[in-house]
């Protein structure tokens, strides 16, 4: 069975569609992935096939109408068996392909997609995205998401019956870490992920001025990225707050398993993040580090549940610089990180992905 599988960014960082082509080749599928093309695109070796396309456009609503406009032709024009769109922004060109190919359409929800922060204050923006929803959501009939809270609040909305694949990684073992990360000596605070509004990251360099023994990698890219800079300039921070930039995602495991404290602090300024699970939680623990996160539900169930960490709701810079400290300073829980990596692998969310796939149906979509 050939699958198309679709994504709106360059492919190069995406753990969550990676892990999902890979599982799939394993297990027989011939997947082809589809993604843009930027100017800093690393290149890609995988197990499965690539194919990038270069842009006249790269942000804006050109961008989405271009890609979807381009990726609706591509696939028009490259017959495949199933098509995968993952989030709303690739799910109109594959929602009409798979209707006029008469094909099954599997969609993967990695947020909820209206409700993420650069969006969900722009009425007409949000609108045009809901609609989208709205028209083809009610027909989705093989559909799963990251987390229980995201696909309780689409089936009640619906009526349909979206299923949950979270984030997690591979089971593996650890390895020794390599220590290559330059900290003069000092505990290293970690955040992995995009760069984005409401992600917290401004909190923890506020906080910085209190932790002189810590420094602080930011692992990523984003929309803030040139503004915590600024930020962290005018602090006379640069020594201490140190911007990796993109990394992907194979070296990610340098960073995690040389830190003392994870980060993940999301504000309330959505709904997309108060029902987030990230994937760097599940990093996190793959490498024993613990965290110090918000106590939204699917993450309090998490880091309560295997006690790995320290939830907090509010964030004021002394408060927050004494809560790293105090978990930098706490004895690891071994047998609750031990009890999460065994649990929580991507072989067993898998095992929901595959029925997916095995129960497409080949009949044709309703129009």
């Amino acid at each position: 069975m050939r699958v198309s599988v679709s994504v709106t960014n360059d492919l190069a960082a995406d753990q969550r569609v990676h892990k999902v082509c890979s599982t799939l080749t394993q297990h027989g599928y011939t997947v082809r992935l589809i993604g843009r093309r930027m100017r800093n695109s690393p290149d890609l070796q995988r197990t499965y096939s690539t194919f990038r396309m270069r842009l006249l456009f790269n942000s804006s609503f050109l961008f989405y109408a271009e890609y979807n406009i381009r990726l609706f032709f591509y696939l028009l024009l490259h017959p495949t068996d199933i098509y995968l769109a993952n989030d709303t922004d690739t799910l109109l060109a594959n929602w009409l392909a798979a209707v006029l190919h008469r094909k099954p359409l599997v969609f993967d929800a990695h947020e909820m997609f209206p409700e993420a922060p650069e969006i969900t204050h722009r009425k007409f923006v949000k609108s045009v995205w809901t609609k989208i929803e709205d028209l083809i959501f009610p027909r989705l009939k093989h559909c799963y998401t990251v987390c229980q809270s995201i696909a309780d609040i689409y089936n009640a909305k619906y009526g349909i019956s979206m299923q949950v694949v979270r984030n997690i990684p591979f089971a593996q073992t650890l390895t020794p870490p390599q220590n290559t990360l330059e900290t003069g000596g000092k505990k290293v605070i970690l955040y992995q992920g995009a760069v984005n509004v409401g992600r917290g990251i401004e909190w923890v360099i506020d906080a910085m001025s209190y932790l002189d023994d810590f420094v602080f990698y930011v692992v990523g890219a984003g929309d803030i990225l040139n503004e915590l800079k600024t930020k962290t300039a005018t602090m006379h921070l640069q020594d201490r707050v140190i911007f990796v930039g993109r990394v992907a995602f194979e070296q990610l495991p340098e960073y995690t398993q040389n830190a003392t404290v994870g980060v993940n602090l999301l504000d309330k300024s959505s709904l997309n993040y108060y029902y987030a699970l990230p994937n760097r939680i599940f990093d996190y623990i793959r490498a024993q580090l613990p965290v110090v996160s918000v106590d939204f539900p699917e993450i309090q169930r998490i880091v309560a549940h295997y006690r790995i960490g320290t939830l907090i709701n509010h964030f004021e810079p002394d408060y927050l610089a004494e809560i790293i400290r105090q978990t930098a300073a706490q004895p690891k829980n071994l047998s609750g990180f031990a009890a999460a990596n065994a649990e929580l692998t991507w072989e067993n969310e898998a095992q929901t992905l595959l029925k997916i796939f095995a129960e497409s149906s080949v009949r044709p979509l309703e129009k």
